[in-house]
């Protein structure tokens, strides 16, 4: 199995780094904290080729001072995965360390730095992370798609088009900011649990003269946000938010609390034991319904289409682009699902990690069902425009399992990568870049043909 060369350990001396922005780690993550501990790569970009030497430096301020000769523990991993480098290392006296490894395939190479203050001795252990990319643009599937996958999903959409929309739409207030949009409450048949939801649309809007786009949910279970399609009808677009579970919306938090710990609790994996029976069929049912009740409505330009989502709604969105080739554009960040295959290669497997180890090998029932639900396998299906974010030390989406189906996207993409995020990459400066490229978008497909 590829691995990592030896790693070695050595303090600041006359090496230079390269000053980047810190991963670092505080209790709460905003508040400032007493010990502050940052760990930073050589290189701005954090990119690397095979069997380059990476260089990580920890840095420990307490009270904003230097910490020389405190002790750090260090691990490096492939992505989180064995196989595992570990020690201890004591700070200069400038408070600064160095450890550096490599990799020697395609991948990434996360380094994880702990501190444990000596007093007193209650005080929570501050972690900092950071992430190195190894030719991440080469990281290949780790199974191959089956060999009806396209027939199986053929299949599958035949079976929804045989059960009527019945699209039903009731009007609710839209948000009191949102000026000059009226929204409601929409439901429609599928197969399994209704497709429900929020839809918006500009007031008066016109036949044929609006874009679409429809934003599908990230994990969990929770009341769906009326803001998300009201945003996007005040900017010119029909939109409609789905729930992910197809369940009512406009409830009492308590409603969503007592899914989320009851009936929903395991969703991420139920039914995983076959493809005919795992949850994600029918969430993906549901946005192609979405999908049709958008494109169904008089108003849609008939040009442009926009899926839209993040993690779980990453996944969905990459998705439902393979499946409905009307789509025009697709926002996918930190995709979820990518990957399940992973530990067949020795890699990390994307969230929700469905496929469980059964005597220190991949559950082979579970592992095949999920072939036809990997991310990979619809991306490489897709000649749409792309545009994601991945997050270097992103442990919920880790970027090796991303990389892994985004570079199956056969039409134009844009990777972003922030090397100093996890599952939060690009913070809330990926939601002002995200709406210029849904409008850049929007105005490209102003001037195309109708479909």
């Amino acid at each position: 199995m590829p691995g990592f060369p030896a790693l070695a350990v050595f303090a600041m001396l006359a090496c230079a780094i390269t000053a980047l922005p810190a991963a670092t780690s505080t209790p709460d993550g905003a508040v400032p904290a007493d010990d502050v501990l940052s760990v930073t790569v050589d290189r701005p970009d954090a990119l690397y080729q095979r069997n380059e030497v990476i260089r990580y430096e920890i840095t420990l301020t307490h009270l904003k001072q230097a910490v020389p000769g405190a002790q750090v523990t260090w691990r490096i991993s492939k992505d989180g995965i064995p196989p595992i480098r570990s020690g201890t290392v004591a700070l200069d006296d400038q408070g600064r360390a160095v450890v550096t490894g490599s990799l020697d395939e395609p991948g990434f190479l996360q380094f994880q730095a702990t501190y444990q203050a000596p007093s007193p001795t209650t005080a929570k252990p501050v972690v900092a992370l950071a992430g190195a990319g190894v030719e991440p643009t080469a990281i290949a599937p780790s199974l191959a798609a089956p060999a009806d996958f396209d027939a199986f999903w053929t299949a599958k959409k035949r079976e929804l088009a045989a059960v009527p929309m019945n699209a039903k739409l009731t009007a609710v207030p839209a948000p009191p900011e949102r000026a000059g949009i009226e929204t409601f409450a929409f439901e429609a048949d599928c197969l399994g649990a209704p497709a429900r939801g929020y839809y918006a649309r500009p007031i008066g809007a016109k036949p044929k003269s609006c874009p679409a786009l429809l934003y599908v949910e990230g994990a969990g279970v929770y009341p769906t946000d009326i803001q998300t399609p009201s945003r996007k009808a005040q900017r010119g677009m029909i939109a409609l938010v789905l729930n992910a579970h197809g369940i009512p919306v406009g409830k009492p938090k308590e409603f969503y609390t007592d899914l989320a710990n009851g009936d929903l609790k395991d969703y991420r994996i139920r039914g995983r034991e076959s493809r005919d029976t795992y949850y994600f069929l029918g969430m993906y049912q549901r946005d192609l319904r979405g999908l049709e009740f958008l494109t169904s409505q008089p108003e849609w330009d008939g040009r442009t289409l926009i899926v839209e989502g993040g993690s779980q709604g990453g996944a969905q969105s990459l998705a439902v682009t393979a499946l409905d080739p009307r789509v025009t554009f697709t926002v996918a960040q930190v995709p979820a699902q990518c990957d399940h295959s992973g530990m067949v290669v020795g890699r990390v497997a994307g969230w929700p990690k469905v496929v469980p180890i059964v005597d220190g090998k991949p559950d082979h029932k579970v592992l095949e069902a999920m072939r036809y639900f990997d991310i990979g396998n619809f991306a490489a299906r897709i000649q749409t425009p792309v545009y994601s974010w991945v997050g270097f030390i992103d442990t919920v989406c880790p970027p090796t399992t991303c990389y892994a189906a985004l570079n199956q996207i056969k039409g134009p993409k844009t990777i972003r990568m922030d090397v100093n995020r996890g599952h939060n990459a690009g913070g809330t400066a990926s939601w002002a870049e995200v709406t210029k490229v849904i409008d850049d978008h929007i105005a490209s497909q102003a001037k195309g043909p109708a479909k």
